[in-house]
């Protein structure tokens, strides 16, 4: 019997594996509010450091990473500075990278960030936590030459 209840429990939590919105429970998501306040600390750290922190953005540690928000600097031309959670990208062009529905959504970044300077942005994206790709919203702020940006998934 103990078999039994263990197997089904084991398949239970297989399951909730597959459904994104059921196996997160609130607290493990980040909110609006926190993005807003994350890119606030990115910003000041970019005034502050300058270049410099595009490495602790970078850096695998919890300072500029808060579950399933992190930042992503650029230039004002598209270019990658900093990446919290794929250093890969980091110096790369993505000007013309595209989300799964075809929106080129750094190139929307720039502009945006040229004509507002602060703003929400939609499009799609792979979550970190289920590996799947959800609809998020970044916020994103210019300071001098630079973008910084963090989003929330949308579930």
């Amino acid at each position: 019997m103990i078999k039994k209840v263990s197997l089904i429990a084991a398949l239970a939590l297989s399951a909730l594996a597959f459904i994104p919105s059921l196996s997160m429970a609130a607290g493990e998501r980040a909110t609006k509010a926190e993005a807003e306040a994350m890119v606030a600390k990115g910003v000041a750290a970019v005034k502050a450091k300058g270049e410099a922190v595009y490495v602790d953005i970078t850096a695998p540690s919890k300072t500029y990473v808060d579950r399933d928000l992190y930042l992503v600097v650029y230039d004002v031309a598209g270019k990658c500075l900093a990446h919290g959670q794929n250093p890969k990208q980091v110096g790369k062009d993505l000007l013309n990278l595209k989300d799964p529905d075809g929106k080129e959504f750094v190139k929307e970044r720039v502009e945006l960030a040229n004509s507002k300077g602060k703003f929400w942005q939609d499009y799609k994206f792979t979550d970190p936590l289920t590996k799947t790709v959800q609809a998020k919203q970044a916020y994103c702020e210019k300071v001098g030459n630079v973008i910084v940006c963090g989003g929330v998934y949308k579930l």
